[in-house]
Order: C-alpha cells, then structure tokens, then sequence
C-alpha cells in the first residue's frame, strides 16, 4: 500500500466530517439559546487543550504528516482562530492543501526519514505514520468529538467514523 491511502483520504474525511459536527454544535446552541461560540473554549479537564486547539492541532497532524511523508515543507497556519467559522477556514484550508498531493509523491515515503523540530532524531515514515501521526490526528479528533458529545451535541460513532468505502457488488 502507498501511504497516500492511509493519509490524504484518511485526514480529508475526517476533517470534512467535523464540519458536520460544527453543523450540529451550531443547531444546538442556537436551539438552546447560547452563542456557538462559547464551546471553542470547552474541554474535558482544565489541562486539556479546549476544542479550538483540538481542531487546530488536528488540521496541524495532517498537513505535517504529508508534508514530511513527502518530503516537502508544510504551509503555516498560526493559531489565531476565534470563531467557528475560522476554524471551518482552517478546515477548509488543510483540506485544500491535502489536495495537491498525489500517490506518486508519496513514493518512498515509507523509508523517508521524517523529523519535527521537536524530535532528537528521524524516524521512519512508515513508523512516523503508524506511531505518531495517525494517532496524534485521531487523539485530537477524538477529543474534539468528545468535548461536543459532553456538551450535549448529539453526535454519534458515525459522525465520527463518517462514511465507509463500501465495494461495488
């Protein structure tokens, strides 16, 4: 397998899928009568990030997983946003972003050595993305999903596991 199929369309449903979930955030609060926008701050325990930054660091998973699979520098995105629908932006930017790749740059990337500036030394792309990307990206959308779900927003497993790609009988 090409590890495009485990990132790219892996990263683009789920990021697109939490439009979803802001869709439904929205529609409560407004049901409720509060401003949406008090549940960017929202978070599980006081030493957790609140949802702005899982969303945030999320969209931030995916566009380095890429970019470092890849071998390619990844775009910034300071984390300035304040609204829901900045965070849509951020979003839609990533996904756009995760859209300009192809299968072939990702030739190699099993091999390719990827680094963080954070990390003491490489490590193996394949590793990279089977130890550390995939389940810091899900870590953040899980958590993401579980700070709307404990404010009452009525989102499910399949909101989150959003659609399969069943085979064509």
């Amino acid at each position: 397998m090409n590890l495009y199929d485990a990132t790219v369309p892996i990263f683009t449903k789920h990021l697109n899928g939490a439009n979803k979930w802001l869709d439904k955030a929205v529609a409560f609060a407004e049901a409720k009568k509060f401003d949406p926008e008090t549940l960017l701050q929202a978070r599980l325990a006081p030493d957790m990030y609140p949802l702005v930054r899982q969303f945030q660091a999320a969209c931030d998973q995916a566009k380095y997983c890429c970019a470092y699979l890849t071998g390619t520098p990844a775009p910034s995105h300071p984390d300035t946003e304040k609204t829901i629908a900045e965070i849509r932006a951020r979003i839609a930017t990533v996904v756009a972003y995760l859209a300009t790749f192809k299968r072939e740059d990702f030739n190699g990337a099993e091999e390719r050595a990827c680094k963080a500036g954070w990390m003491p030394a490489p490590i193996r792309g394949g590793d990279y993305l089977d130890h550390l990307a995939l389940p810091n990206f899900h870590f953040h959308m899980t958590v993401a999903y579980s700070i709307l779900r404990h404010n009452g927003i009525d989102v499910g497993k399949t909101d989150y596991v959003v659609d399969l790609p069943f085979q064509k009988a």
